[in-house]
């Protein structure tokens, strides 16, 4: 009898924290097809949105397409009484800077913050880029809809900006239109350099580059399945001292594929995995596609955390095309090629993913762990303002998710008796009063 009242103790450990909250799935359900269609259509009726095109005319160009997308956030933020801050971050770039700016152009950026009530200088950040190109990247008067890329995913971050305005968060959200990303990731580089000179404390930044294609060129078509690129540490580290010893630290314990961009793209798996159980999140421990790149790097190289979220099968007929049609192939990034309900899907996972981050409180900062030679992982935490409890996580050395728990109350330190340290991974999240998680903070001290 005592051995099944243990071993219920233990199980509810294990499971008391993992309930749904029905505001997660009414977020779901807010998130409108119709609206993302509609907005898709708007952008790619601008004609072109390359960096360096029109800025003057108010139905043709980057300049008229941004100039609306600001006007929705205004809007949207005139239905929630001004909860959101709506202003442009820009910066000059000068021709020759690289072989894609052949005139100089004022890259300009469209943001609007959703304050947190507990933590305003906290931000969970969802980006969608503003610009499109054709087949020549310099380019600029040609017809470029851009509608997949990246009409999907600017208008799925105005998308979630009406939806989550209707709700009050601890952190902040910051809703981002990006430019020049087309032309050499300009747009990420000045909003990375902007959140710095401004102290901001990014959780982390969810990139959203091509959200509504469902047909891939390898000729499967998959409605649920899309991919999170994430880098498995963080490359600002650039000190030769400290990347030595940084290196030499998980040379012998670990971290390898812990940074913290991994660790947001648990976090997003995860949230989806319980949410949203019919979508298939595929983790690629990649930064981007193979020698490929996204508006999520510039904010990686700065230090922050950082992902991709995209469509799992491409169409390159559709992607950097002039639009034609050559042998019964129709080339061009068209609205009619956009899935809508698949866009929508893919909105609700950034809706619901930023809901528990800007819900959570902070994580921990320091994270110690210890346990050689022992048959016990003894892990050790500073306490978080804001948690009623920690959630200590071990999986596999293989794993690529967090698949055991041990939810902790009134203590900032605890031994995992039986969990032998050197065939496991662990780390520590923060849970607020209401079960929201922060994520997971990898070991960065070892106990002694």
């Amino acid at each position: 009898m005592k051995y099944i009242v243990t071993l219920l103790v233990i199980l509810f450990s294990f499971k008391s924290l993992a309930q749904t909250d029905q505001k997660i799935y009414d977020i779901i359900d807010a998130v409108s097809e119709e609206n993302l269609r509609n907005d898709v259509r708007t952008l790619a009726d601008f004609g072109t949105r390359h960096t360096l095109s029109d800025t003057l005319s108010e139905t043709r160009g980057i300049g008229a397409a941004r100039r609306w997308i600001k006007s929705q956030f205004d809007a949207i933020s005139n239905d929630c009484s001004n909860c959101l801050e709506v202003f442009y971050q820009k910066d000059l770039v000068k021709k020759g800077t690289n072989q894609r700016i052949i005139k100089d152009v004022m890259i300009v950026n469209v943001v609007a913050i959703q304050r947190g009530t507990k933590y305003p200088n906290r931000f969970i950040i969802m980006s969608g880029d503003i610009d499109s190109r054709v087949s020549d990247p310099n380019d600029f008067t040609s017809d470029s809809p851009g509608a997949n890329d990246n009409a999907t995913g600017m208008a799925g971050a105005i998308e979630a900006a009406r939806v989550l305005s209707n709700y009050t968060f601890e952190n902040s959200i910051i809703y981002l239109g990006l430019s020049g990303e087309e032309q050499g990731l300009f747009g990420g580089q000045g909003m990375a350099k902007y959140a710095q000179e401004n102290n901001w404390e990014i959780i982390g930044v969810l990139n959203n580059d091509m959200i509504g294609n469902i047909s891939g060129v390898d000729g499967v078509i998959d409605n649920r399945t899309f991919r999170i690129f994430s880098e498995p540490i963080t490359t600002a580290e650039t000190d030769p001292e400290k990347l030595a010893s940084q290196a030499t630290r998980r040379r012998f314990y670990g971290g390898e594929v812990d940074g913290i961009s991994r660790q947001l793209a648990r976090y997003v798996y995860k949230t989806t995995q319980t949410y949203m159980p019919e979508m298939n999140p595929m983790m690629v421990y990649r930064l981007d596609r193979f020698g490929r790149g996204g508006h999520h790097r510039p904010f990686n190289d700065a230090g922050f955390a950082g992902i991709r979220i995209m469509e799992a099968h491409e169409n390159y007929t559709q992607q950097h095309q002039d639009i034609r049609t050559e042998n019964g192939i129709d080339y061009g990034d068209t609205f009619e090629h956009v899935n809508f309900p698949y866009c929508r899907k893919l909105t609700a996972v950034n809706a619901i993913t930023m809901a528990s981050l800007a819900s959570a409180p902070p994580a921990p900062n320091e994270v110690g762990i210890g346990g050689i030679v022992e048959a016990a992982a003894k892990l050790k935490w500073n306490k978080v303002e804001g948690a009623k409890g920690y959630k200590i996580y071990w999986r596999d050395t293989t794993s690529p998710t967090w698949d055991n728990s041990r939810y902790i109350e009134n203590a900032t330190e605890f031994t995992l008796e039986g969990i032998v340290i050197d065939n496991f991974l662990f780390g520590v999240a923060s849970v607020g009063a209401d079960g929201y998680e922060s994520m997971v903070v990898f070991p960065n001290k070892i106990l002694r």
